[in-house]
């Protein structure tokens, strides 16, 4: 059979009935209530003229809306997007044009935002505003007219081949649409069975209900990370095609004590989480205050990894559950994972290989384990068909050897003799700072903006919190001076919060080549001995 997103979740939902669906603060939602708004919503938007394959961008913190809005779409053949809450007016018009959405689903507060740029979308007709307190304007639809209307199930025809997108970071700054199949992303997810090997898949959508019937019931998911982002959103749609229920935080940032009360009241089973990042300040509540953990089996780390450190202190804590990191991208699931326990530990940057991945040299010969040579890891099997509108990084990214097709999104590793993998990083500059990409040449060009900079070079630097420190080194024009604190406040009006540099160092030279090419490994080092961590 094909498998379907919103197919087989409506069964799920035909099982489950009224047991919890969505949990968001006092209120709960009903796998049966789920159902029936998840209807409305998709029936709104066929009733608005969305067509199947047109878009639906999801422009929100986390709660319940996000996750119905995402399976309103499936369920009328739209393709949801995916929007970073933290952009600025240039980056979501370049996302929301790039995309051709031709509706949006906002939270009110972003309404200031999304007024100064809608005239310009010409595709963009159906305005949804979530109500968060903010006032209603007038130009939107408010989300519960639309979720609380006609619930009956939509009569509709649906394939394995409908899409989801994740829009992530592109090489120029600027996000790219991954293209999802549903089946494939059914399947990526372990298909219902096991999420690494694929083990135990049922074999159809009746054997699937079956094996949720005779369950104690689905497990409790809390994405404390976005769910705009690949991780989130995917985790929380493996938690509700396998029968489970999604938390989701009243924060817009991290409140470790929000957290682990939802973890103690809502009886959380596993925590999505991004490395570092999230592990320090939830490491230092439980350090300070008590919560009730019982419920807690996995803790699970995707976009940067723990550090032994943390993990080793969140298992003196709560000694029973499992500390996960799992290796994948926007482009490829299921790479590699890496389990920690109170009995033993795995290595830092250390993974346990997926069935369908290889590490594979620049020349496409596979890496023989133990040989100490280097390559790119990839993955085959259940993968993307490719980015949006972008051929030309489609088919740098995507590559068919030997007959395979492969997802090569570009980390570099070794092959243990053990066939374990050593992740070496990116073979690019990109910067990864709290699990958010960060290409260097977008913020470059922002900082060579300002009047008193001649050029700029932006780096990572290694940094406790945030895994990388984003880092600008730069050369200003004759007799003008800069402070640190106003190239940062020049950066922060263009970009993303998480895109302007912790430090800005002033230097005579950058040393660009003859070419005009930047050396970003000389910079680094330059920018190590300025920033005293050489």
């Amino acid at each position: 059979m094909a498998w379907n997103l919103a197919d087989t979740i409506s069964a799920v939902a035909g099982v489950r009935g009224d047991a919890p669906a969505l949990l968001h603060a006092d209120r709960t939602l009903s796998w049966r209530e789920f159902e029936g708004r998840t209807n409305a919503i998709a029936r709104f938007l066929m009733d608005r003229g969305a067509a199947h394959d047109d878009k639906l961008a999801i422009y929100s913190y986390n709660r319940p809306e996000w996750i119905e809005s995402l399976l309103g779409a499936y369920k009328a053949r739209v393709v949801p997007v995916n929007v970073n809450y933290r952009y600025k007016e240039d980056e979501l018009s370049y996302l929301l044009d790039n995309s051709d959405s031709v509706a949006i689903v906002f939270e009110g507060s972003f309404a200031p935002t999304l007024d100064k740029i809608r005239g310009s979308l010409g595709k963009l007709k159906t305005f949804i505003q979530i109500d968060d307190g903010s006032p209603q304007v007038p130009w939107a639809v408010p989300y519960e007219e639309v979720a609380g209307g006609d619930d009956a199930p939509i009569d509709l025809e649906r394939s394995g081949d409908d899409l989801l997108f994740i829009y992530t970071g592109g090489t120029t700054g600027m996000p790219k649409g991954v293209m999802w199949r549903q089946e494939d992303v059914w399947f990526s997810l372990g298909g219902g069975g096991d999420f690494l090997t694929g083990r135990d898949k049922p074999d159809g959508l009746s054997a699937h209900l079956d094996k949720l019937r005779a369950s104690q019931g689905g497990l409790r998911l809390l994405p404390a990370c976005p769910l705009m982002h690949g991780t989130g959103m995917l985790m929380a749609t493996q938690a509700l095609m396998t029968g489970g229920s999604v938390v989701t935080l009243t924060s817009h940032g991290l409140d470790a004590a929000e957290l682990w009360r939802e973890v103690e009241r809502k009886q959380v089973n596993i925590i999505a989480i991004v490395g570092d990042v999230f592990a320090r300040p939830m490491i230092a509540e439980l350090e300070k205050n008590q919560y009730d953990l019982s419920s807690l089996e996995a803790v699970m780390s995707s976009g940067i990894m723990f550090s032994p450190q943390c993990k080793e202190r969140l298992l003196e804590l709560h000694p029973q559950m499992r500390l996960i990191d799992s290796y994948g991208s926007s482009e490829a699931t299921g790479m590699g994972t890496s389990v920690t326990t109170a009995e033993g530990s795995t290595k830092l940057a250390k993974f346990k290989a997926g069935s369908r991945v290889k590490v594979l040299t620049d020349d496409g010969r596979e890496v023989e384990p133990g040989s100490g040579e280097r390559g790119r890891v990839a993955r085959a099997g259940y993968i993307p068909i490719g980015y949006y509108k972008d051929p030309e990084k489609t088919a740098q990214t995507f590559k068919t050897i030997d007959g395979v097709r492969f997802a090569v999104p570009g980390d570099y590793a070794m092959v243990e003799a053990d066939g374990t993998l050593k992740l070496l990083g990116r073979g690019s500059v990109c910067i990864n700072t709290g699990g958010e990409k960060v290409f260097p040449e977008e913020v470059e060009e922002i900082l060579k903006r300002h009047p008193a900079i001649e050029d700029a070079a932006v780096v990572g630097l290694p940094d406790d919190k945030w895994g990388q420190a984003v880092t600008a080194v730069v050369t200003l024009r004759a007799g003008r001076e800069l402070s640190e604190d106003e190239a940062k406040e020049h950066t922060r009006t263009s970009l993303a919060d998480y895109k302007t540099p912790k430090r800005v160092f002033v230097v005579e030279s950058l040393g660009r080549s003859p070419s005009g090419k930047m050396d970003y490994a000389a910079v680094t080092d330059q920018a190590r001995k300025l920033a005293g961590t050489a």
